[in-house]
């Protein structure tokens, strides 16, 4: 089952007309039609760095893996280990591609009970990872794995700032990371620990009959809605990734820094999983490139694809930027050459003039 269309062809959320009505600047997205902002970015922002917001994230994927066959399919098909974390936990992990462990998405898989889970990809990659997930499970738990997209059985609110449990209350108890059943109206969902912005925060999984009315119960708590612009600006801040531009193809885990995700030694298969010989291999020559943050002196907004250079000559090109409300000034993620170092200054070319960049550790901006 999937989610409706509009004559667009677009999918909507279950909460479209919740949108509608506050008047939202709606755009296509992922192949769905959802807010970019209400009352604006810069607004939006701020509220969730005070105070707390919500966004409708209901274009992201939900892919149920069931089974006792489900966590042996998860350990092989991604790069972190499950065997880390347990049931009633979040991790956050990639689907790599087999031949140049090229990233073909970051997920968060929702651990929601000992042989169920929940699996959260972009919401353009949903359809590969349901046929990498069924390929494993033919392969390795013939009749003892499921794997179902229940995407548009459901919403996906992200309730997200520094108040954030305290305004929503009963809706917010889950521990950071961490996943729990929750009734919402009557009907069976999930939530969990887990976000994209830097900050405290839930994120519920709603089947669709419950899910505007607990949209206007989390609104009616004063939590601000916020859309997808803000979401972007906020997850740069916080230096987080976004599949497309600093994830995808010829981008692999360890040129964007995120090695951590990656477990050779864990001990499902041997140690093997998907993309595994690539990116051993990538590791043992070194890498080519990496991912930095940049920070401007000014209020300009480095925008993806512009060069970043090293004494007025190209060193490597931007994949995010934007003016940061909280810095009050550009910052941006770019990839560099491997022994560019925190402190290290360089520039950006912006449309032909030249603004001087360093290098900083990351996030931008930490939590409040």
């Amino acid at each position: 089952m999937e989610a409706p269309l509009s004559a667009s062809g677009l999918r909507h959320s279950p909460l479209d007309a919740e949108h509608r009505a506050l008047g939202a600047r709606l755009v296509e997205f992922g192949g769905w039609e959802m807010p970019i902002q209400y009352a604006g970015v810069l607004e939006e922002h701020r509220a969730c760095r005070e105070d707390a917001v919500v966004f409708d994230v209901s274009h992201l994927g939900s892919v149920r893996v069931d089974g006792a066959g489900a966590k042996p399919v998860l350990q092989w098909a991604f790069t972190n280990d499950l065997d880390r974390i347990g049931p009633g936990r979040a991790q956050y992990t990639h689907l790599l591609d087999p031949d140049d462990a090229h990233v073909v998405d970051d997920i968060i898989v929702w651990w929601a009970a000992p042989e169920q889970f929940l699996v959260m990809p972009n919401a353009s990659n949903t359809a590969p990872l349901v046929g990498a997930l069924e390929a494993a499970a033919a392969e390795l738990a013939p009749g003892e794995c499921t794997v179902a997209d229940v995407t548009a059985s459901r919403a996906i609110l992200a309730v997200q700032g520094p108040n954030a449990r305290a305004r929503i209350g009963d809706l917010g108890t889950v521990a950071r990371f961490s996943v729990e059943a929750a009734e919402y109206d009557g009907h069976a969902g999930w939530a969990a620990g887990t976000g994209y912005t830097g900050e405290d925060g839930v994120e519920l999984h709603v089947p669709t009959a419950a899910a505007p009315a607990v949209w206007r119960q989390v609104l009616a708590a004063g939590v601000v809605p916020a859309g997808l612009g803000a979401r972007d600006t906020l997850r740069l801040e916080a230096g987080l990734p976004l599949h497309g531009h600093e994830l995808g193809p010829g981008i692999t885990p360890l040129q964007g820094g995120l090695g951590w995700v990656v477990r050779f030694d864990k001990e499902d298969h041997g140690g093997d999983f998907r993309g595994r010989d690539a990116l051993l291999a990538e590791r043992e020559r070194g890498i080519a490139r990496r991912l930095r943050g940049l920070e401007l002196d000014g209020r300009q907004a480095p925008r993806a694809g512009y060069p970043v250079l090293r004494d007025g000559q190209p060193v490597g090109e931007v994949t995010s930027g934007n003016f940061s409300p909280v810095l009050g000034r550009g910052i941006a993620l770019a990839f560099v050459p491997p022994a560019t170092e925190i402190g290290d200054e360089l520039e950006v070319d912006i449309r032909g003039k030249t603004a001087a960049a360093r290098v900083v550790d990351l996030p931008f901006v930490r939590p409040s």
